[in-house]
């Protein structure tokens, strides 16, 4: 069974447990309680503490801190965790802390994201899969952020925001409220104006699969109605999968209300 390679400056808690071919740099620390999957590669002064499971292929850059505890004034020390997945890329200076008791326990991040330098993700933070975040953008506690999301540079999204799967963050917006699937924000207010086209065409969804995406858009824009009303009216039309799930998106329980077209 290939040895992990460990860098004599390294420190390793009695305890911890680390998977085959991972690669521990200078000056890294790795907790007691941390488990690393198979050819994990921390590159130097990389500190993972806590409960923390890292999956298999992940590469974690110079300087960031992974399983920290929240920065949660209500948290005095009860037992929670961090769980990333495989495959990710966590740049420098990035942080990423564990769960609360108030929202589940667990901090997750999802395979194959890319965190770029600076970001933060926050306790409880739910992050899907393929999510890219650029240098600098910091994810609030207790946000669901679904699978495909781009997040610009400096963006900041307020704890409990839902930003639902292919949506797009332009750099620096501030966003406060619910961001329906496939929806384009940006603007320093964090303004919904319209979809993401770009991610869907990339994505090889048809023309027809993308018109009803329009259609569905214009709706919610336009119709008569209150915004729930008018995506129950549409969920009952559609035959889209893809406007299925913003149905499904809208209606479901927040603690949060929505970005609207035009608001």
């Amino acid at each position: 069974m290939p040895m992990p390679e460990i860098h004599p400056t390294a420190i390793i808690e009695r305890g911890a447990r680390l998977g085959e071919d991972c690669r521990i740099g200078p000056f890294c620390v790795v907790g007691g309680e941390v488990r690393l999957g198979d050819r994990v590669e921390l590159k130097s002064h990389v500190v993972v503490s806590g409960r923390t499971e890292i999956g298999e292929d992940t590469v974690i850059f110079p300087f960031a801190v992974v399983g920290e505890i929240p920065q949660d004034l209500k948290f005095h020390g009860e037992d929670s965790r961090l769980v990333i997945g495989r495959r990710n890329r966590i740049r420098e200076h990035v942080t990423i802390h564990t769960g609360t008791e108030g929202g589940g326990g667990v901090t997750r991040v999802g395979d194959d994201c890319l965190l770029m330098g600076g970001v933060h993700i926050a306790h409880d933070v739910q992050l899907g899969n393929r999510a890219i975040i650029a240098n600098n953008a910091g994810i609030a506690g207790h946000c669901v952020v679904e699978d495909d999301v781009i997040i610009g540079g400096l963006a900041g999204v307020h704890q409990f925001v839902r930003i639902g799967r292919g949506a797009i963050i332009g750099g620096m917006s501030k966003v406060t409220n619910d961001v329906i699937p496939y929806g384009l924000v940006q603007g320093p207010r964090g303004e919904l104006e319209g979809l993401n086209l770009i991610g869907l065409k990339r994505r090889g969804l048809s023309r027809e699969e993308i018109r009803a995406l329009r259609d569905a858009f214009d709706e919610l824009a336009g119709g008569e109605g209150t915004f729930i009303e008018r995506a129950r009216r549409i969920g009952r039309t559609s035959e889209s999968e893809h406007v299925r799930h913003i149905v499904e998106f809208v209606t479901g329980e927040s603690d949060r209300s929505f970005l609207t077209p035009g608001g």
